[in-house]
């Protein structure tokens, strides 16, 4: 007769024991027994992440967006531009050369006759066609003229404020440095794209800080009132979006006295763009607010006596507000397209102010754009920051709620 086995605590090791997986006090993972007092370990990336908090979530999302980055590099680099125009244009606002009328774009060299140089350019010498009444540009590629860098240039204000001279790049001495042509008055292309991005890309930023102002207080009430105001809001939204978009600038915009400052006409445009495009924000906050002022956090602000306008601004909108800043880049683009719409059709700003809208007017006449295709510059420049800021909305909306 075979004996049990034994039992007890000193009938052998502990690890050959086998534990009854019926047992309602015992818990396993995998086959080691569950201690409820030791502390999970987990990965250094996921501990990381657990404990970052919303915005830097969005900004390590926003990183692996590789084309918003790229976006975000260029539209950066549009507003150093704007910031140092003057620096950076080789000539300054409103400089002309009538010997130039129509001049084709320098090409920037390196190499001249198998013998590195620098960067240089080769000066231009024109004849008259009598057959096609047009001037013929042709380079004089035995004399190359080098390019100065930091150098002395044409006299400036900067910001309108400060006189200087300094230029980043300047034309050779003795010489010319049209990199994107001319135009029909003998003024250089590039430089006028440069000083024309601080009027294009700023118009778009005070239009929308009116829009913002406006979106968020109208939105911000109708979705925390409700009731009639929410009616109110929703009817004026209602009306002014169905009427035409492109009429409507127009007729504001023809409306504005011929005399006014240009400073005066850049603002009001401002104005007008941001009166129409507030509607389609406010309607987005009103929705969040309504689903938003359900939660327990607002009934505990307003039982604290907090007032409505302290519960909208400082708990209902920061819930969103990263929704807010994709919503703000991806409205900018249709502030810029609406100023070069109303510039280009003569309705909007007009010389001395240069802004892309106002360059591309010189691009109306076909038999000009044919013969002098350099005059459409300023379209591509619409287009690069234009898509710049679309790339750069949808990387900010996916990176918006990192926990998906």
């Amino acid at each position: 007769m075979t004996a049990p086995p034994p039992t007890g605590p000193g009938s052998g090791p502990a690890s050959t024991a086998v534990p009854d997986p019926s047992d309602p006090d015992r818990h396993y993972v995998c086959d080691r027994p569950f201690d409820p007092t030791a502390e999970e370990v987990l990965p250094a990336a996921r501990q990381k992440e657990l404990e970052a908090g919303h915005w830097r979530l969005i900004w390590w999302r926003l990183r692996r967006h590789r084309l918003a980055v790229a976006s975000g590099l260029v539209l950066i680099g549009l507003y150093l531009l704007v910031a140092f125009a003057e620096v950076v244009a080789p000539y300054a606002l409103g400089d002309r050369d009538t010997g130039f009328i129509y001049a084709p774009p320098q090409q920037v060299r390196l190499v001249h006759e198998g013998r590195f140089i620098g960067p240089f350019v080769y000066p231009l010498a024109y004849q008259l066609d009598i057959d096609r009444l047009q001037r013929v540009y042709t380079p004089n590629t035995s004399r190359p003229q080098p390019l100065r860098f930091f150098c002395s240039g044409p006299e400036y204000r900067f910001w309108g404020l400060i006189p200087g001279t300094v230029h980043l790049v300047c034309p050779p001495e003795g010489g010319t440095l049209f990199l994107l042509g001319t135009d029909r008055l003998g003024q250089d292309m590039a430089s006028r794209l440069i000083h024309g991005t601080r009027i294009s890309m700023t118009v778009g930023l005070f239009g929308i800080a009116v829009s913002f102002v406006i979106g968020l207080t109208l939105g911000g009430m109708a979705g925390y009132f409700g009731g009639w105001v929410d009616t109110v809001v929703q009817r004026a939204i209602e009306i002014l979006r169905s009427l035409p978009e492109l009429p409507l600038w127009m007729a504001l915009s023809a409306a504005v006295p011929v005399t006014w400052s240009p400073i005066a006409v850049f603002f009001c445009i401002t104005l007008i763009l941001g009166l129409i495009d507030w509607p389609g924000l406010a309607r987005a906050v009103r929705s969040k607010l309504l689903a938003l002022r359900e939660e327990d956090y607002v009934t505990a602000a307003a039982l604290m006596g907090a007032r409505p306008g302290r519960i909208i601004a400082r708990h209902l909108l920061p819930n969103f507000s990263s929704h807010l800043i994709a919503s703000l880049t991806l409205s900018v683009p249709g502030m810029i397209l609406g100023e070069t719409a109303l510039s280009f059709l003569g309705l909007g700003l007009r010389p001395p102010i240069t802004s892309w809208g106002v360059m591309l007017t010189e691009a109306q006449n076909i038999e000009a754009v044919v013969l002098y295709p350099w005059l459409m510059t300023p379209m591509l420049a619409v287009m690069v920051a234009v898509l710049a800021f679309n790339f750069l909305g949808d990387g900010l909306r996916d990176a918006a709620d990192p926990y998906d």
